[in-house]
Formats: C-alpha cells, sequence, structure tokens
C-alpha cells in the first residue's frame, strides 16, 4: 500500500510515510485491544489465588491509557508529522484489505 502511495503521489515520499504511519496505528490499536481482553477475561475466570481479588479500576484505567497512546500518536501524526490524514486512513485499512484477500484465496483454493 505504501509503495502504491508512492507511484499514485508520483514519488511524494510523505504519502508512503502516512501510510506506514496508518499502519503503526492499527498495531498499536491491535495490541491496546488484546490488552484490554486478557484484562477483562482475568475477571470472567476468576482469580487465581482466591485471597487475592482482581482490581477492575486498575484494568479499567489501563485499558483507557492504552486508547489515549492512541490518540496522542493520532495527533503527532496528523498536527506535529503533518502526515495526510488518508494516508493513515488507508494504511491502517490496508490490513483489514490484507486480511480479506487473504480469506478469499483460502476460499478460492478450497472449491
Amino acid at each position: 500500500m505504501a509503495a502504491l502511495a508512492f507511484l499514485v503521489t508520483r514519488g511524494d515520499w510523505r504519502a508512503s510515510v502516512a501510510v506506514l504511519g496508518g499502519g503503526v496505528l492499527i498495531g498499536v490499536s491491535f495490541f491496546a485491544i488484546r490488552g484490554a481482553i486478557e484484562e477483562f477475561t482475568r475477571f470472567a475466570d476468576g482469580p487465581r489465588d482466591p485471597a487475592r481479588r482482581p482490581r477492575r479500576g486498575r484494568a479499567l484505567v489501563k485499558m483507557a491509557g492504552r486508547y489515549a497512546l492512541l490518540v496522542i500518536l493520532a495527533y503527532v501524526m496528523i498536527a506535529r508529522l503533518r502526515l495526510h490524514p488518508l494516508g493513515l486512513v488507508a494504511g491502517a485499512s490496508s490490513v483489514v484489505a490484507a486480511a480479506a484477500l487473504e480469506a478469499g484465496r483460502l476460499l478460492w483454493k478450497k472449491t
């Protein structure tokens, strides 16, 4: 996707960097969601040590902190680094597009 952005913009490297920045954002978002799910599944499973209670407030603050990190990263990329927002969206959606292509390829292979 970054190479395609470079070609479409006729050699403007900032478009490629914006697409890569979107990929970074989706990667951080993945780890934030995964971490939040792991924290909250601990509550569903119950504590390993019965004498120790799970700390729901701490898990909530941790999750909010991860999303605050995403907001700060997006702000820095758009406002300070002056990366184009459409490039960031293209980078973030390139992961979804790659997963969809792979799923389509696997379905095509089964038939």
